[in-house]
């Protein structure tokens, strides 16, 4: 196999080449950037791209390729499952190891290596897209050992040694631990003993590459050429640079103000501790002030005490004084906070409950839905409710959102969404503001079952 230090593509044909019992040589000679632009090598792939595998039948470029082919070498294998499905899910995890793991996290490296010129803008997107690929892992493996099946296949195999290059270079544990069984499935491949043959001791970044500066040493003035087009484009410089440098609003932004303010609700059902349908939901009369001190709420000054005098009695010619507090202003409950001109209420309701056989994963995958709505925080307030003691459990949730549709950027950025049935909740309607109130509250039961979890969202 024609390569230079072995990388992540050489390392997934070594491991395959160990579980397989095939011996695979490496020329120690092979330099990168002089051996692949030979025309010998060029014959084998016109591309200059390693690895490239000679063998007595022919050659193979494309390191999926190559593994694939070495896989197959030895016959009882299980590295491709045990059934037609299990193979077709193999497929489909080597896939999606390319496409959303690898590339994402190459464009990445890439520029932090100073090997792809750096714009901030297209990191910011490849993390983003990283994120929402190891999310998805990391809902799937909370359930699951290996990717197929009981056992390592090749599907393993590229998926840990694309996730590699990450560990080795990027993902500090800080990044990592945002998901803890991707860490884990990581750590359980590469101390196989298969695994641990090839690729050796692994320590994790400590810290990310820093963004590489900007360097003009293949000029001959690199200090003359900024002077001079500093000195050129001097009037132009005002309006060019304020353009890119204003961030674009985000379009909830833009509505027309509001007369709720979505952290004074947030505030007030964090602090309400007892009562809670009384004080949050409606907020009736005085109880709302049951048990408080002083108001929580901002504009409302504290309690102030009057001596007021008054005329005196006649049968006494002394003058009394009457301590007097003022009644104080009831707090606002979340209807009267509400403004459907501005805010609008969303019911939504798992698709897929009959795989909710376990309760652990199912709150993981919730959890790790509110945790990808983050993007969302300050334009929302969300409940969702895991119903039932036996499986298989049901996952509902109310959702506030600003503006009267569920905004499209969180419909765009965050997949779970359309794992769920979304419907409009109808303030009008009592029967629903009554559902409403219950799941604010985590009413139990709700709608005749248990209730099992209860997350919020704020």
């Amino acid at each position: 196999m024609h390569v230079g230090k072995p990388n992540k593509n050489a390392l997934k044909v070594l491991i395959a080449a160990e579980y397989a019992g095939v011996e695979v040589k490496c020329p120690e000679n092979f330099q990168m950037g002089v051996s692949n632009k030979t025309q010998e090598f060029l014959k084998m792939n016109p591309i200059g791209k390693v690895p490239v595998l000679e063998t007595p039948d022919g050659v193979i470029f494309e390191s999926n390729a190559i593994t694939r082919y070495v896989a197959r070498l030895k016959t009882d294998t299980c590295l491709f499952g045990s059934s037609r499905i299990e193979y077709g899910q193999i497929e489909q995890w080597i896939d999606f190891a390319s496409s959303d793991i690898d590339s994402n996290l190459l464009v990445w490296l890439r520029m932090r290596l100073g090997l792809d010129s750096y714009i901030s803008l297209v990191e910011e997107t490849s993390i983003a897209d990283f994120k929402r690929a190891l999310g998805a892992l990391n809902t799937y493996l909370a359930a699951h050992t290996f990717l197929v099946g009981n056992g390592v296949t090749l599907a393993d195999i590229i998926m840990t040694c694309n996730l590699y290059v990450g560990f080795l270079l990027l993902m500090t544990k800080a990044f990592t631990s945002e998901f803890p069984h991707v860490e884990r499935y990581f750590w359980t491949m590469v101390n196989q003993p298969n695994f641990s043959k090839v690729i050796g001791e692994l320590k994790q970044a400590e810290v990310v590459p820093p963004v590489p500066h900007k360097t003009t040493s293949h000029d001959p003035k690199p200090k003359d050429e900024p002077k001079t087009v500093e000195k050129k484009e001097a009037p132009l410089k005002p309006d060019e640079e304020d353009v890119p440098k204003t961030k674009p609003k985000n379009p909830l932004d833009l509505l027309p103000p509001s007369k709720m303010i979505l952290d004074e609700w947030k505030r007030l059902y964090s602090n309400t501790k007892t009562n809670f349908r009384e004080v949050a939901i409606r907020a009736c009369g005085m109880g709302a002030w049951k048990g408080r001190s002083t108001p929580k709420r901002r504009g409302t000054p504290p309690p102030t005490r009057v001596l007021a005098l008054r005329d005196p009695s006649p049968w006494t010619s002394q003058r009394r004084f009457h301590l007097f507090v003022p009644r104080r202003r009831p707090l606002n409950g979340f209807w009267e906070m509400f403004d459907p001109d501005g805010y609008s209420l969303w019911f939504c309701n798992y698709k897929y409950n009959d795989e909710n056989t376990v309760s652990f994963v199912t709150m993981n995958k919730v959890g790790g839905f509110l945790q990808r709505m983050d993007l969302a925080r300050k334009y929302a307030f969300g409940k969702m409710l895991i119903i039932g003691n036996e499986p298989p459990l049901k996952v509902k949730g109310l959702w506030l959102f600003r503006g009267l549709e569920i905004p499209k950027f969180v419909m765009d950025e965050c997949y779970d969404m359309e794992l769920y049935e979304w419907t409009k909740v109808d303030p009008s309607d009592e029967a629903q503001k009554e559902r409403v109130n219950q799941m604010i509250e985590d009413h139990e039961p709700f709608e005749g079952e248990a209730l099992l979890d209860a997350k919020c969202f704020k």
